[in-house]
């Protein structure tokens, strides 16, 4: 694995993309360093496992590496990269080094706009039973951390969508959940997006195949120019893979499960929501195919019972609709989600699961997905009865003029929405005059905003 390659450095190693990534390749024991402006739980724990990780980035820092890895975020002038560049040592982004990873292996890759961080843990849980590596963006609540180390063949990894991470993969089975808009500070329209994902299919091992969502209209539409083997799963439409008989209660959500016509079982899921079906679909439909994507005897591995079983037990992942706690008959969730459609699907998960008032606290991400995304974002919040919105997180990015957190609430209110709130600054003890016993409140968002959940649980607790 990597040739001659023994000691890799990682610029910006907390992120979510890169810990997993150093976790593994330092399992296979190669020489780990990495940095990062912030400590957090990734870095503690990679820390833990004995690699040297540095606080803040110094150019001395790169050491003896023979390859420096980044993510998107990292800067072209980090001084780690400039020492990297001017001593000729390759730098490259973690898509790269993870494809690298991957020839090692049997390797699913889980796509889509939305779903797959859900889906690729979901994956995973179906398959634990034939001991893969996984690679995921969000952190599993069964080990906290975005890698589990398996002595299998099999690696399943999420495979990201944006800055064309994708397309350095060639993966044996691959999983399209969903194709929106989205990226458009990469993509140049929805056009563009089909086109990505459509190379990335087409990438497929030529002994492999494809897990398709019928459900997806942009899945539809470019399923004519699909030249792999495909299975197809949905809950709305037709599908090879089909869920029916739904029911929500709270956080559960209970299915049926038929293929090609023929009923399969009963799947019971503790995560709420149609999202989260058509996620443990997909999943089902990798266990339920991956014998023929790798021409191996997995079925005797791996039944619907087993399947049925993994998903009863699955744990969930770290910010996605996450129960941060209950107190005084008021419930707190967190969750990740930041484009109109995760909006919109977690906002319906607690309208459909939950006999309670919904109540968003929306922290909006980039100046640029607000701007081009606004039509979208002004009808992703129906089901919440009351919407607070702050400042827009801004990531790396430069403020744009006109646009703001204020602008989206206008938007939306315009939309018809009756009950929403611009709040410039979140001040706990002014969110809490606004809530009521029974209140569900989902704090979502993709930058800082977890921490207001978590806030306002303690103050719930402290006050008399």
């Amino acid at each position: 694995m990597l040739g001659r390659t023994q000691h890799i450095h990682f610029v910006g190693i907390g992120g979510a993309g890169l810990s997993g990534i150093a976790e593994i390749l330092a399992h296979h024991g190669f020489q780990i360093t990495g940095s990062d402006q912030r400590r957090n739980e990734s870095t503690q724990r990679l820390i833990e496992l004995g690699l040297i990780i540095f606080q803040g980035h110094l150019a001395e820092q790169v050491g003896t590496a023979d390859v420096v890895v980044t993510s998107p975020a990292v800067p072209n002038d980090n001084p780690e990269v400039q020492l990297a560049v001017a001593r000729k040592i390759p730098v490259i982004r973690g898509a790269e080094m993870l494809a690298e990873i991957m020839r090692s292996y049997y390797s699913i890759a889980i796509s889509g706009t939305h779903g797959k961080t859900t889906t690729t843990a979901m994956t995973a849980a179906v398959l634990e039973r034939l001991d893969p590596t996984v690679v995921v963006g969000g952190k599993l609540i069964s080990i906290g951390s975005h890698a589990r180390i398996g002595q299998s063949d099999l690696i399943v990894v999420e495979a990201d969508e944006a800055y064309g991470s994708f397309k350095h993969y060639t993966p044996g089975l691959a999983v399209v959940t969903s194709i929106d808009v989205d990226h458009l500070d990469y993509y140049h329209d929805l056009a563009e997006i089909r086109s990505a994902f459509l190379n990335f299919i087409n990438k497929v091992s030529f002994y492999g195949s494809v897990v398709l969502c019928l459900d997806q209209e942009n899945i539809r539409q470019i399923l004519p120019q699909v030249h792999k083997r495909y299975v197809t799963y949905g809950v709305e439409t037709e599908a090879e893979i089909k869920a029916d008989q739904i029911r929500f209660e709270n956080t559960r959500s209970s299915f049926r499960v038929s293929q090609n016509g023929n009923s399969l079982g009963q799947i019971e899921l503790n995560m709420p929501g149609l999202h989260n079906v058509s996620n443990a679909l997909a999943a089902i439909t990798v266990g339920l195919t991956i014998s023929s994507a790798f021409g191996r005897d997995y079925p005797t591995l791996l039944s619907f019972q087993q399947i049925q079983e993994a998903l009863a037990n699955f744990q969930g992942i770290h910010r996605r609709f996450e129960i941060l706690g209950e107190v005084k008959g008021i419930m707190v969730v967190d969750d990740y989600a930041h484009n109109p459609a995760k909006l919109r699907a977690v906002f319906r998960a607690a309208k459909t699961g939950y006999n309670r008032r919904v109540v968003g606290i929306v922290q909006p991400h980039r100046y640029q997905r607000v701007q081009s995304l606004a039509d979208e974002f002004a009808v992703s919040f129906s089901d919440t009865d009351l919407l607070l919105l702050t400042p827009i997180y801004a990531a790396e990015e430069t403020p744009l003029d006109g646009v703001s957190g204020k602008m989206l609430a206008d938007s939306i209110r315009a939309q018809g929405h009756p009950n929403v709130i611009y709040m410039s600054h979140l001040v706990v003890e002014q969110i809490v005059d606004l809530l009521q016993p029974n209140d569900i409140v989902i704090t979502a968002g993709a930058g800082d905003i977890w921490q207001v959940g978590w806030k306002l649980l303690k103050y719930l607790k402290d006050a008399n």
